[in-house]
């Protein structure tokens, strides 16, 4: 008997929505136009800033299905706890490629200001420096 997960559990309660639509590119336009005139470069640096290898993109050449577009997609709605399911991720992943990756580049770098803003906050209540 074989079991089919529809929709992943989350690691936590509570879930979280993406900062971003998957269409909107014109939040971060410098992200956007890397993303149209260099896709697998942006790819990379994306996978990069998010802390894996920035070369597991390029296995999305070689394969039709992108299994590392939607691996990264899975890895960062679980990461900071983004609601959706595994079939949202699947069809974003296969119907709109460069949107998805936008949207993960700017989810992680909203994420990391939230991350900056609080270590200089804490590090100002103990007065020391950044």
């Amino acid at each position: 008997m074989v079991t089919v997960v529809v929709q992943q559990p989350l690691g936590k309660a509570g879930t979280e929505a993406w900062n971003s639509g998957i269409c909107d590119c014109c939040e971060d336009v410098s992200s956007s136009c890397y993303a149209f005139w260099c896709f697998p470069c942006f790819t990379c640096t994306t996978t990069g800033e998010f802390g894996e290898s920035t070369c597991l993109p390029l296995l999305d050449i070689l394969v039709c299905v992108r299994p590392v577009g939607l691996a990264m997609r899975v890895a960062v709605r679980y990461k900071y706890q983004i609601g959706g399911s595994l079939c949202e991720d699947i069809m974003v992943s296969c119907c709109c490629i460069w949107c998805s990756w936008c949207q993960m580049s700017r989810e992680i770098k909203a994420r990391k200001k939230v991350i900056k803003v609080v270590l200089f906050l804490y590090c100002y209540a103990l007065g020391t420096t950044v």
